[in-house]
């Protein structure tokens, strides 16, 4: 069996709690006050770093996609629909019927958002994106205000024209 460890990390929206094996990042959760850090071991703590650099450029409004490993676990749909999140481009948002047409499964709506309800990994694996097919906000395991949080930095810039 693999060590695993974790790290708590501070954004504006609260703390996460990241967990990695030293290669990837298996899960990265709002729920940071359920575990303490512990110490971490050099290559996990290169995981940790980069992966916090790249959070703080996210929230900075600095970075639109992320590059570290990601090993989430997960049942094979799960992990389908996990890859289909992560083409949803950042300022865009998906319904759950969109999702499940991307994955050649049209009639497994509900089986979509079962999974992304299940996605181990926020923010990196955009689940956040994914919205109701009439535009409303449907759940998010950070919780709603989050989830519109997360969409309100993503929102593109509108342009507007100043006179001279």
């Amino acid at each position: 069996m693999n060590t695993i460890w974790h790290s708590i990390l501070a954004t504006p929206l609260g703390a996460l709690r990241a967990t990695t094996d030293g290669a990837s990042i298996l899960a990265l959760a709002f729920d940071a006050q359920k575990v303490s850090s512990s110490s971490l071991p050099p290559d996990a703590a290169v995981v940790i770093d980069t992966l916090r650099r790249q959070l703080d450029a996210y929230f900075a409004g600095r970075r639109t996609s992320f590059d570290v490993s990601l090993a989430p676990t997960g049942t094979p749909f799960q992990r389908r629909v996990w890859a289909a999140l992560c083409t949803v481009p950042y300022g865009e948002t998906t319904s759950y019927a969109a999702i499940a047409q991307r994955i050649g499964s049209p009639t497994a709506v509900r089986a979509v958002g079962a999974a992304n309800g299940r996605n181990p990994i926020a923010i990196l694996i955009p689940c956040h994106r994914v919205i109701g097919s009439d535009g409303t906000l449907t759940g998010y395991a950070g919780g709603l205000d989050r989830k519109r949080a997360l969409l309100v930095l993503e929102a593109p810039v509108p342009f507007t024209c100043r006179a001279a």
